[in-house]
Parts: structure tokens; C-alpha cells; sequence
């Protein structure tokens, strides 16, 4: 049979169907603009469905940073610092305790590579103390009344000083901006103008006059205790170290030192018992309380925990501490309190004056 010749030659012509659109349907072409259309709207579509997501993530990532920021700065703040950053304190002491050796020795040195000591703080240093109105308070010792140096009234003791100008620069320190008016956020204005009318009745001067304000761990009036003479600290075996002191801010420097230990110094005036057991804290402040410092008893046991005397080979100045002050290698310097007044034996955990501040009671390296 023969085919059509119309259907003959389409099939042996080579021409296409773009040649002869009559051989589809017109309506199966694809509009070009309509597709284009198409594509744009689900482009548009997926980018609201985005933006929205995209939103309301933002909205809920902001309303729980504000809520942190909230909870950190709200009226619960625990020695100038929020709740969590002083737990985190805390548990990096804890650690400390746990994983490192308290009993450790810190590196010495040779003695050549002693360097003089940098002044950095004066807190309780600005007037010179006249040496020989010097004692060294030290309360809740074991069997107190037995010994010499006792007194009925520790409190009592008037340290004098004099008006002659330091002979050593007071260097500087920078762990507080000189400008912070924070004497007046530790210790409200009713607070210190009641020492001050306390300075003008007495004539003595008024306590906490530093950035921290007045510790609440200082003594009460009538506390007995032992007055010690800077004699009967120097009649305990002496002893000299060349360690490294560390600064917080950065710094350090190989110094000799040479005192008492603090290991002595327990044993010759140990803590009474409370409870049956030893307590658990040490307080020290300068004469007058304007700094203090907090300790672990454990800690001031220490081979290396030392009570200075002496600083490369002379007696210690006016802005170093003089008469005594302490050198802890394995502390921070902050912790390393000069010009000691007092040393008491406490079951409550003592104030300090830069953790009022915001830093680590422990101040461990």
C-alpha cells in the first residue's frame, strides 16, 4: 500500500517538527514568561518563609540575651560580682584543691637574679608608723591567758604614727580606676560619717578609709588577745627564700626575702580548738583596718608561707610593709598583706578587701 505522499515526504524530507509547528499542538509549547513568573514567586515565597524564621530567631536569641544580661546584673551580685562568675570562682578553687598538691614548693632561685621589689598598693601604708608603737595583734590563740603578751583588750592598742614624708616612691596600681567611687558603693555615706565622727571623738583614726570600705570581720572592742613585739617575732627561727612574687596584672619579679615562717609562728601561737577541732580561717588586717586579707589555716601552713622582716638583705620600708608583712610564692601578690596588725584565728570565713572588689578569694596560682 502506498503511504500519502504528505506523510512520505515528512519522514524522508530531514525536517523537523520546530520546521512544521503544525505537527504539534500549539497549546503543549511552554510560555517563557509565565515560567519565568513561576520560578520568581517560589524564589519570593522561600525567602518570606526565611526572613521569618531568620526573625523570629533573632527575636528569641535578643530576649535571652537580655535575660542573661538581667540575671547578671541584678541586685544579687556576690562581692561585686554575679552569681555565676563567683560560682566560677569557686569551683576553679575547688579544683585547685583537688587536683594540685597545697604542700607543692614554688621554684627558687639563685640570689643573683633577686631583684629590689616594685611598690604597687599602699592601702593602709600612707602614714609612717613610729616603730616602736608597733605590736602585733593575734586573737583566738590556745591558751592565751597563759602567756606574757596577754591582754584583756587587743582593740586597745594605740599605734602611732608620724608626719615625716615617705623616702621611696608609692608606685602605682592598677587593679582599680582611681576614679571608681567605690569607698562610697562598700560603705554608705551614714557609714562613713559615723567613723568619721568616731575619728573626731576618739582620736584615732577611722577604719576603711580605702576603696573597699570598713571589713566586717574586724575586731569588736574588749577582744582579748596577745600583743606581740616585733622581739618576740624574731625570736622564732628565721628563715630566707628567693621566689617568685606574681602580680595579678601581669607582672613578676625574683625577690629575697627573709622573716618567719608562718608554719613557726602556728606552732609557737597555735588556734584554740572550736568544737575540738582547729578553725578552719585566718584574718589579717593592717593597723587601723584599712586592708585586710582572708587565708585557708591550711594555706598559712605552707613550708613557704613566710612572715617578712627583711627584703634583699635590709629591713622592710614603709610602702613594702614595714615592720612585717606576708610572702605567699604560690599566692598572688594581692593576698601577700603588708604591714600586718592583726592575725586572728576564726571559724567564719573573713572578709577580704579585693574580693569585696570582685576578685578571687582563693587567688591560688
Amino acid at each position: 500500500m502506498n503511504k500519502p505522499e504528505d506523510e512520505f515526504t515528512l519522514q524522508n524530507s530531514g525536517d523537523t517538527a520546530t520546521d512544521h509547528p503544525t505537527a504539534f499542538p500549539e497549546a503543549t509549547q511552554p510560555d517563557p514568561q509565565l515560567s519565568d513568573a513561576l520560578a520568581n514567586e517560589q524564589v519570593r515565597s522561600e525567602s518570606r518563609r526565611h526572613t521569618r524564621r531568620a526573625f523570629l530567631t533573632a527575636a528569641g536569641a535578643s530576649a535571652a540575651a537580655y535575660g542573661v544580661y538581667r540575671y547578671l546584673h541584678n541586685d544579687t551580685n556576690d562581692a561585686m560580682q554575679p552569681p555565676p562568675i563567683r560560682k566560677a570562682f569557686r569551683f576553679n578553687a575547688d579544683i585547685s584543691r583537688a587536683v594540685f598538691n597545697a604542700d607543692a614548693l614554688a621554684p627558687t632561685y639563685p640570689l643573683s637574679r633577686a631583684r629590689d621589689l616594685r611598690v604597687n598598693g599602699i592601702y593602709g601604708l600612707k602614714d609612717m608608723l613610729e616603730p616602736d608603737s608597733y605590736r602585733l595583734q593575734v586573737t583566738g590563740v590556745r591558751d592565751a591567758q597563759e602567756k606574757s603578751q596577754f591582754v584583756p583588750d587587743v582593740t586597745a592598742w594605740e599605734y602611732r604614727y608620724t608626719t615625716a614624708a615617705a623616702r621611696e616612691s608609692a608606685g602605682h596600681d592598677t587593679k582599680v580606676d582611681p576614679n571608681m567611687l567605690t569607698a562610697e558603693k562598700m560603705a554608705p555615706a551614714s557609714m562613713m560619717q559615723s567613723a568619721i565622727r568616731d575619728e573626731a571623738r576618739t582620736g584615732r583614726p577611722r577604719r576603711g578609709g580605702e576603696e573597699a570600705g570598713e571589713s566586717r570581720s574586724t575586731l569588736h572592742a574588749g577582744t582579748p588577745g596577745l600583743l606581740l613585739t616585733m622581739a618576740d617575732i624574731r625570736a622564732l627561727p628565721r628563715q630566707e627564700l628567693v621566689t617568685e612574687f606574681k602580680c595579678i596584672e601581669g607582672w613578676s619579679q625574683i625577690v629575697h626575702w627573709a622573716g618567719v615562717r608562718m608554719r613557726d609562728f602556728l606552732e609557737s601561737y597555735p588556734p584554740a580548738l572550736i568544737g575540738g577541732q582547729e578553725p578552719r580561717f585566718v584574718y589579717m588586717e593592717t593597723p587601723n583596718g584599712d586592708y585586710y586579707t582572708g587565708y585557708d589555716l591550711s594555706a598559712l601552713r605552707h613550708p613557704q608561707a613566710l612572715l617578712v622582716t627583711e627584703m634583699m638583705g635590709a629591713l622592710l620600708t614603709q610602702f613594702h610593709g614595714a615592720p612585717l608583712r606576708l610572702h605567699m610564692p604560690t599566692k598572688y601578690g594581692y593576698k601577700q598583706i603588708k604591714r600586718i596588725g592583726l592575725i586572728a584565728y576564726t571559724n567564719v570565713k573573713p572578709d577580704d578587701y579585693w574580693t569585696k572588689l570582685g576578685y578571687d578569694w582563693f587567688a591560688g596560682l
